[in-house]
């Protein structure tokens, strides 16, 4: 195996740093290094760019006069089954109603990914996910759908709902239906 020179190694660059990357100019010396380059080779970073986290960050909900649905797909929920050790797999539908703070996406996507070295049955994983959310935001409404992918030839559906004290949702609206119309004639 090749050894990499040090110097055409990439440096970690900080946030406060980090610029656009330059187009390589061509020359010799960088075609004679290019060589030496193992493809897939780069320099590990000293900080992992994401990690999963039991943390959820919030952020103020920018309208929060209305009830409005922020709805999140996770459709690669893992986790494991604490008797069998097996993999357990599932697309949750994370539908919110948000009062004064909403969950900010990254963590959520970090919080999901630290389930998946955890031993849970699909119900308790469902119920304590929905539990979380709500000591972190408080929301009106919440509901997880978490559809488990087939397991000893049976799909598990797990649907949880939380609804604030006091909260009612708006009549729904009924508008009129109409055919598709497609511009071509009869």
């Amino acid at each position: 195996m090749a050894k990499t020179d040090p110097k055409l190694a990439p440096k970690a660059a900080s946030p406060k740093t980090a610029t656009a990357p330059q187009p390589l100019k061509k020359t010799k010396a960088s075609a004679k290094a290019a060589a030496q380059l193992e493809v897939g080779t780069r320099a590990k970073p000293a900080t992992a760019p994401s990690a999963p986290s039991r943390h959820l960050d919030v952020f103020p909900n920018p309208a929060p006069e209305r009830d409005y649905v922020i709805q999140f797909q996770v459709p690669e929920f893992t986790c494991f089954c604490p008797l069998t050790k097996q993999p357990d797999f599932a697309h949750f539908t994370i539908d919110c109603i948000a009062d004064k703070l909403c969950i900010e996406l990254k963590s959520l996507k970090m919080y999901m990914w630290s389930y998946r070295d955890q031993g849970a049955f699909h119900e308790k994983v469902t119920n304590d996910i929905l539990s979380d959310m709500v000591k972190a935001i408080n929301p009106r409404f919440l509901r997880i759908t978490a559809k488990w992918y087939v397991r000893g030839g049976i799909y598990t559906n797990v649907v949880v709902e939380h609804r604030k004290k006091g909260w009612k949702p708006a009549p729904k609206v009924e508008l009129p239906q109409h055919n598709a119309e497609t511009g071509l004639l009869g």
